[in-house]
């Protein structure tokens, strides 16, 4: 149901504020670069962790006068016990270009200073034991394996790539390991080629530009099914050779149905195909670019509602997070908020209305734990430096939430119109919060500032309490409403209230609550049996509400 009624002259003043502004994280970004392409040629042993690498960038400098490419690369050192990073070379069209290497970074300097859209295919030989990044292990099944493990920033660990979500590009993988294995990554497989020494190259392209944390590389004795198809694009899963029945089993659903709910309400599937795989990198699942990695864990042959969520969730991801990629750390929500909601938003479609407010519950259950130890927290990050900070539970729940609320304002059919406009405008590109209102307000004919601030850029957790009387000899109803959080923060929000009569009919009230002691006064025809604070789960509280 839409509360966009009763708050059509709702003004709120942000003063010194605007969400226009977004914040912005403290990544080195150059706007005047853009990586088109990289090409990762790499080679695995079973007899040493020692990868060897062979990377092409194909970059393209936007504006005059650069004369210098930043990369992220671990360096080599004693710290990480000898693990990282040692580059070899650089080299443009076969001459050597001068580099230094310097912890993370590698700085490569150009031959001459560049011209508006210049490219340049640089290429970086390197080798070095990952001190993360590439998880080089035996799986449970004390086979040895190799899987990506690229979230958030560690894909420097073993790839030369601008290590930020403001800079996507394509990317192919050409793996050179033992034939005993199969290769699995982003897009689809161009090549596979029995090199006649015991080794197998294997090439993948990935044709749509993504962000560095959604490379994937999986390296395995895998059990491979075609499962089905999805507008022509292929649905596979990739599992342990032992695990290969319950494997098959666990995902060939839904990912299909899931697919065709996000093609229909959102937008069109960007990728070239979509694969489910058994990894050891992972504990839960990494929603890599049309390779999803799940948890050695998520194979248990029973088709279970955890990893069926999870599933959801991860595909969710190839819309948001993915296909629209945040521009900044800071507005990682934008990712994690999205997919938990939109998983939230099959499950009402898929399973029901009651399975989707459990979700909500839970999710509010897990909001206002949170809450309680860190109230200032704010669901935009304001310059993120530290990435072990880039998530916690309240991005992914309360995140949601706020998708929520946002569409009980604006109303459902406007939701699905501002996230149609949204996706279609961003899709493979990068967004920020400030896009996202900008594309709800249009949609909406509302100005939202006030809903993104409170929500969004400050932190705090609304409370209520409050209670209700009937007056017979002026057939009314009083109601008293406080918001009762003790962190500093008021809340502008419409809620409703249904009135519930004793002859079985009811009634909807939409109130506005905007100061810290709120009463209303309504008029009723009789005496009402109860009334029930926000009926239909609009809006994230903590309430105590009774009769008087």
């Amino acid at each position: 149901m839409s509360l966009k009624l009763l708050i059509a002259g709702l003004t709120f003043l942000t003063s010194a504020f605007s969400t226009e502004t977004s914040f912005r994280d403290t990544y080195p970004k150059n706007p005047n670069i853009d990586v088109l392409n990289y090409i990762f040629e790499l080679m695995l042993s079973d007899e040493t962790d020692v990868i060897i690498g062979r990377t092409t960038v194909d970059v393209r400098f936007l504006k005059a006068g650069v004369m210098e490419l930043r990369l992220d690369l671990i360096k080599t050192s004693a710290e990480l016990e000898g693990k990282g990073m040692t580059v070899n070379s650089v080299t443009l069209d076969g001459d050597p270009l001068k580099y230094r290497h310097e912890s993370d970074a590698l700085f490569i300097s150009l031959p001459q200073e560049t011209e508006p859209e210049q490219r340049f295919q640089i290429v970086i030989e390197y080798q070095g034991i990952p001190a993360t990044g590439l998880n080089i292990a035996d799986n449970k099944h004390g086979d040895r394996t190799f899987f990506s493990d690229n979230w958030p920033n560690r894909g420097r660990n073993w790839l030369p790539t601008i290590d930020h979500p403001y800079d996507k590009a394509k990317c192919e993988f050409v793996v050179t390991a033992p034939v005993k294995y199969q290769v699995v990554s982003n897009g689809l497989k161009v090549e596979e080629t029995d090199l006649g020494d015991g080794n197998r190259l294997t090439h993948w392209k990935q044709s749509v530009p993504i962000a560095s944390w959604l490379y994937v590389l999986g390296v395995a004795q895998f059990a491979m099914q075609e499962v089905d198809k999805y507008d022509g694009k292929a649905i596979q899963t990739w599992v342990y050779y032992q695990d290969r029945e319950a494997g098959f089993y666990d995902f060939a659903i839904p990912t299909k149905q899931v697919l065709e709910f996000y093609s229909d309400y959102i937008g069109p599937f960007s990728y070239e195909k979509l694969a489910n795989i058994q990894s050891n990198s992972v504990s839960g699942g990494m929603e890599a670019a049309s390779a999803i990695l799940y948890s050695d864990r998520s194979v248990v042959g029973d088709r279970n509602e955890r990893w069926r969520n999870v599933v959801i969730h991860e595909i969710a991801h190839q819309w948001f997070g993915n296909a629209v990629t945040e521009y900044d750390w800071d507005d990682i929500w934008l990712s994690e908020g999205f997919a938990t909601y939109f998983t939230l938003l099959f499950i009402e479609h898929q399973y029901g209305r009651d399975e989707f407010v459990k979700g909500l519950l839970s999710s509010k259950n897990r909001v206002y734990s949170f809450y309680e130890e860190n109230k200032d927290y704010t669901i935009v990050h304001d310059n993120l430096d530290d990435m072990s900070k880039v998530t916690t539970s309240q991005i992914y729940q309360k995140g949601s939430w706020i998708l929520h609320m946002l569409r009980g304002i604006v109303g459902t059919d406007t939701f699905w119109k501002g996230i149609q406009s949204y996706y279609a405008k961003y899709k493979d590109l990068n967004a920020t919060t400030a896009d996202f209102k900008r594309e709800m307000e249009e949609a909406s004919g509302m100005e939202l500032d006030w809903f993104f601030e409170q929500w969004l850029y400050n932190g705090g957790g609304l409370k209520l309490s409050g209670n209700w009387e009937y007056h017979s000899e002026k057939k009314e109803i009083m109601i008293n409403l406080d918001q009762t959080q003790d962190d500093g923060y008021l809340f502008t929000m419409p809620i409703e209230i249904a009135i519930n009569y004793s002859e079985g009919n009811s009634e909807r009230k939409k109130l506005q609550i905007d100061k810290k002691d709120n009463s209303f006064v309504i008029k009723v025809d009789s005496e009402p049996k109860e009334l029930i604070l926000d009926p239909d789960v609009w809006l994230l509280i903590q309430a105590d509400f009774q009769k008087k």
